[in-house]
């Protein structure tokens, strides 16, 4: 007896989709590559610096209270640098304007001045021999030394905001 089946097109979506199958299944895929470990020699590997091989950071106090500054880089803070190098400077600032610490600084610095909206926390150097310190905002022609990082504004204030103040820079 000869029975003919006939396939609808649900039976030949499946069908294909089952050939399909058996083909792909049926090939295999070349394996990755596993990198090959390769050693480190010794003197590749990070060494912990030591106090020889750390160059010295300018650092600043204020009535005896360190405070982190990121400094900037230019020839000021060079010159400030080399001059914190041979001993500590000390200046005796006072109040002024009601926004900041303003003291001179007994010589001069290579100034690069430029009109400049301060913030709290800017230190700057003003007519190549002052260095000033803001705990508020004042706009007028500076060259950027830095900037404190900390404390926050009304800390600074505290800091700074008195009738003097004495700032310690040291090279350390």
């Amino acid at each position: 007896m000869n029975r003919r089946l006939s396939l609808t097109p649900g039976r030949w979506l499946a069908r294909g989709l089952f050939l399909l199958l058996l083909v792909a299944c049926g090939k295999t895929l070349p394996p990755a590559a596993a990198p090959e470990p390769t050693a480190t020699p010794a003197a590749a590997k990070p060494t912990l610096a030591t106090e020889e091989d750390t160059e010295p950071m300018l650092q600043l106090q204020i009535n005896g209270q360190a405070v982190t500054v990121a400094w900037e880089s230019n020839e000021a803070v060079e010159a400030l640098q080399a001059l914190c190098a041979r001993e500590p400077l000390i200046l005796s600032t006072s109040r002024y304007g009601g926004f900041e610490q303003v003291g001179p600084i007994g010589t001069t610095l290579p100034a690069q001045d430029r009109h400049t909206q301060t913030e709290p926390g800017d230190i700057m150097l003003y007519a190549s021999d002052q260095i000033v310190v803001f705990f508020g905002s004042n706009s007028w022609a500076y060259t950027p030394l830095g900037r404190i990082t900390d404390p926050d504004t009304p800390g600074l204030c505290a800091l700074l905001d008195t009738p003097t103040a004495t700032l310690t820079f040291t090279l350390q």
